[in-house]
């Protein structure tokens, strides 16, 4: 029922632990174990039909939001699809569409906005009830604003579920239950946000460049 968060350098490995963890490819050395079993020892099967994964590029289908959104869960009803939808706050810019549920969101996505499509990705992996929640730079390519839309939805999302979260901006990740500090493929440091700012270390500096940068950016469109 942890968060677990990733952070560090482009490189440093943290998409490789993700990528892992999915089985999209499989250690040569040491082993993955989920409840304390060897994952080589259950089915593929087995394995994604307990993961979330929503990546940092979303990735919709030709045909209208409900198919997409239910592609998570082919039985759904329409009432579990919109359930899943207003837990993602996806529902509301929805039901502004066209035709809302059935409105075609174009080839790839494509009449829609990073953001939408981001929330219609959530409300998918939701809708299947994943015990294990993996978000690969979620909310990377997407502007601030839409950012604490998806941000409120992940907060929500992850409850009582076991997720791995790969972050870029470092912000969205300091509730975290474990964060672990990566650099060249191996852990530089772990704990919670608070933990890891006391040690003043390689997390420390990331956190307050990044922080600081931030602040720049503020000050600059104030002007």
């Amino acid at each position: 029922g942890q968060t677990i968060a990733l952070v560090g350098e482009t490189g440093s490995g943290k998409s490789t632990i993700v990528n892992l963890l999915c089985r999209f490819y499989e250690p040569v050395n040491g082993i993955v174990k989920i409840d304390g079993v060897d994952y080589k020892q259950r089915s593929l099967g087995w394995l994604h039909s307990n993961l979330g994964y929503v990546l940092q590029a979303p990735h919709l289908f030709s045909g209208t939001v409900k198919e997409n959104i239910q592609y998570g869960r082919m039985d759904a009803s329409m009432e579990e699809i919109m359930d899943a939808a207003k837990l993602v706050n996806a529902h509301e810019f929805i039901m502004k569409l066209e035709k809302g549920y059935d409105t075609d969101v174009g080839e790839g996505g494509g009449r829609l906005s990073t953001g939408e499509k981001q929330l219609i990705c959530f409300a998918r992996a939701v809708l299947a009830d994943p015990k294990l929640f993996i978000l690969d730079e979620a909310t990377a390519s997407i502007d601030t604003e839409t950012e604490k839309v998806i941000q409120d939805a992940i907060d929500k999302v992850l409850v009582n579920r076991t997720s791995f979260v790969v972050a870029h901006r470092l912000s969205t990740i300091v509730n975290a239950d474990v964060i672990l500090v990566m650099k060249n493929g191996r852990i530089l440091e772990k704990g919670n946000h608070d933990a890891l700012m006391k040690l003043k270390g390689y997390y420390y500096r990331l956190y307050t460049n990044q922080f600081n940068e931030n602040l720049q950016k503020e000050l600059l469109k104030q002007k």
